[in-house]
């Protein structure tokens, strides 16, 4: 599925005096999350183990995410001599593992595992479409550019497979609008807040909701309107909703005022100015 590599990356163009410190804190934490994810092609095939083609395509998957993983490594250890991603991580992975052998999705079906992934792809694609439009420094843009169009092409994927088990299933849209909701306030769960909390080498005890804080609060003042309304418009594509009829439209306009408040909200918490 990949399109470029590591060799792709004009590393020999970094600009070190462009890089805002606060944002190479999400490099550290992203880089970790990707690089997990070859856990996740586990749990996916674990999942669909009776799906051999869902299976080859969720490894296929998980290598390019390892590959994210990998490239926001090698910037995070260019930019910061001092970061040592190999202590970081396994800090990370012992903090937050991943049940590789799943009998059944946690979603309860395998159209809701697979809407799910959709989350995940359009929270993603979204989040380092933000990174690269907040980003001066071009090598960091260049990567967040080519991760984002890598996860684009993933949710299509995925969406392709909702597709397929909700014709076998029959979830229905409010079944699927659920898992959706659901997915986005996991936002606030322990992956993200705890690589945050690793990667930026904090040595005193994890406490999730300061480092959610933290991380969330530099995280989405990114997104702007234009980058919301297409995440949330692919997303209730994949629960059957139009994204353009009245209902898609009133979500859009609820989901980002609600961002906007509480973006504003994580920076006063966080102390960020």
């Amino acid at each position: 599925m990949g399109h470029w590599t590591l060799d792709d990356i004009p590393w020999d163009k970094f600009e070190p005096h462009k890089l805002d410190p606060e944002l190479l804190k999400l490099v550290k934490a992203a880089c970790m999350v990707e690089y997990h994810s070859s856990a996740y092609g586990q749990y996916l095939c674990a999942v669909f183990s009776e799906e051999p083609g869902v299976c080859e395509d969720a490894l296929a998957w998980s290598e390019e995410e390892v590959q994210h993983g990998q490239a926001l490594r090698r910037y995070a250890e260019m930019a910061d001599p001092n970061f040592n991603f190999d202590n970081t991580f396994s800090r990370f992975v012992e903090g937050h593992p991943i049940d590789t052998n799943a009998q059944q999705s946690i979603r309860g079906s395998l159209c809701g595992e697979m809407v799910s992934r959709c989350a995940v792809e359009v929270g993603t694609s979204s989040y380092y479409s933000a990174l690269r439009d907040s980003i001066e420094e071009p090598v960091l843009r260049e990567i967040c550019s080519n991760i984002a169009a890598d996860e684009f092409r993933h949710y299509k994927l995925f969406y392709g497979y909702a597709k397929k088990f909700q014709k076998i299933e029959g979830l229905s849209r409010w079944a699927r609008f659920k898992i959706l909701i659901g997915r986005f306030f996991e936002t606030g769960d322990d992956e993200l807040s705890y690589a945050y909390y690793c990667g930026s080498g904090d040595t005193e005890p994890y406490a999730r909701k300061k480092a959610n804080t933290a991380c969330m609060g530099r995280t989405l003042p990114l997104y702007t309107f234009e980058i919301v309304r297409r995440g949330i418009g692919m997303s209730l594509k994949s629960a059957g909703i139009k994204p353009q009829g009245l209902l898609g439209k009133s979500i859009t306009w609820v989901g980002w005022i609600a961002l906007r408040i509480y973006a504003r909200h994580l920076q006063r918490a966080a102390g960020i100015t």
